[in-house]
């Protein structure tokens, strides 16, 4: 069955009796959504890739021909912005609007734009009432939410909450495999200005307190979604 779309309600909180969340942080390029949706898959819960969010406001924009260092212009656009994406990790699919976009939100362009306004309080106000919003909902036993800030601001009391890092030369080698049709030096330099610009905003490169480190770079795909899945059996007993 395919798990439903969910729309954004700034109002509902994070339950403390709902499903297990595992919270997953991390820098681009780090393997935060593959893995974590992999983790999930094996454990039989939701997913929640929340850069998505981040990354469908910025399409819309580029889109829409906004300027996304404009912030009034941006927040003025968050009342039309008809977000919906699924959190089954065998079904995930991004829209807006009418728009599968999926795999449009993971092109350059779109990179470019995303930490202009991920640095706009009010657009993360609203897309953390949307996060609270979609793990409130979750019917599955626990979902695994993997993001930026996730582990600090979004899910800051996760019963389970991972650092997922790697050296900078591993993840641009990951993310331009990821994208064949640009240079190793184009996507090299997004991935580092997208770093720095969000490093303004948010820590994610370093652990807070009680988040667990899971270093990636000398692991390949399957020892790394292992590891996540042994650090959430060892704090949840699952």
């Amino acid at each position: 069955m395919t798990d439903p779309h969910f729309r954004a309600d700034a109002t509902d909180p994070i339950e403390p009796d709902g499903p297990v969340v595992v919270a997953v942080d991390g820098p681009a390029g780090s393997g935060k959504s593959s893995v974590s949706k992999a983790a999930a898959r094996r454990l039989g819960w939701a997913y929640l890739d929340s850069g998505a969010a981040y990354r469908a406001l910025g399409w819309y924009v580029v889109q829409r021909r906004l300027d996304p260092t404009d912030s009034a212009t941006v927040i003025d656009s968050l009342p039309d912005f008809d977000y919906r994406i699924g959190t089954d990790p065998d079904t995930y699919h991004v829209f807006v609007g009418d728009h599968d976009v999926t795999g449009a939100i993971r092109q350059p362009e779109v990179t470019a734009v995303v930490s202009a306004i991920a640095r706009v309080p009010e657009v993360r106000s609203f897309l953390t009432g949307l996060f609270r919003s979609i793990v409130a909902r979750t019917q599955k036993p626990g979902i695994v939410v993997e993001g930026r800030d996730i582990t600090t601001v979004v899910c800051p009391d996760a019963h389970v909450r991972i650092l997922l890092t790697a050296d900078e030369a591993v993840r641009i080698a990951r993310r331009s495999a990821e994208l064949a049709d640009h240079s190793a030096a184009h996507v090299g330099e997004a991935l580092r200005r997208r770093d720095a610009a969000d490093s303004r905003v948010v820590d994610f490169m370093n652990a807070a307190d009680g988040v667990t480190t899971v270093d990636s770079t000398d692991l390949d795909f399957d020892q790394t979604v292992d590891a996540v899945i042994a650090v959430v059996q060892k704090e949840t007993h699952v």
